[in-house]
């Protein structure tokens, strides 16, 4: 079985387990995700892998990590990620790209996410929910953030923090590679 395989698998058995967690419908997922009903129904059958947009779309509606949605090893106090088994979540062919090093459901999701991002490329984001909250830590280069369509530039050392349910992106207008860390806290659903 391919790590794609795998994902595939995973994201699918553990969309029905929340879901049904949850006690939503296909229908009220749908609805609270702004997902078709048919793509939940691919996604839990494993015969599609959504895009991330997809992804962290039905994780924000659950109230749950994307971490939490695509794990497939529970149980341990103690959860060990290898670098190996993070999950890449986005690459261009320029070599950005966003990680999704661990998450957690205490008190609400947490996931902590490793960022490259190339000269002159860019992430949008859809927002998230009311009372998400992103921390980041730029590491190398300059960052844009985008919050609002206001520009912020976040140098190699800064550190930045933002409600996230706001419209939201990363940008390198510079000549160097951006790498930073980010947090992304979630509230728990209500």
């Amino acid at each position: 079985m391919t790590d794609l395989d795998q994902l595939t698998q995973s994201l699918a058995r553990n969309l029905k387990r929340w879901r049904g967690e949850r006690g939503f419908t296909l229908d009220a997922l749908a609805a609270r995700a702004g997902v078709s009903r048919g793509m939940i129904i691919q996604i839990e059958q494993a015969r599609t892998n959504p895009s991330v947009g997809t992804t962290v779309k039905l994780a924000d509606a659950l109230g749950i990590s994307i971490t939490t949605l695509l794990d497939y090893e529970r149980g341990a106090p103690v959860r060990l990620v290898p670098e190996s088994q993070a999950v890449r979540m986005w690459s261009t062919e320029a070599g950005s790209s966003t990680t999704l090093l661990v998450g957690t459901e205490a008190r609400g999701p947490l996931e902590l996410w490793s960022w490259h991002l190339m000269p002159g490329e860019s992430s949008a984001s859809d927002p998230h929910p009311e009372g998400t909250v992103e921390l980041l830590h730029v590491t190398t280069g300059t960052l844009t953030l985008v919050v609002d369509d206001t520009p912020y530039a976040v140098p190699a050392g800064a550190s930045a923090t933002f409600e996230a349910h706001h419209p939201h992106a990363y940008r390198n207008e510079g000549s160097e590679p951006v790498r930073l860390t980010m947090a992304v806290a979630i509230p728990p659903v209500r």
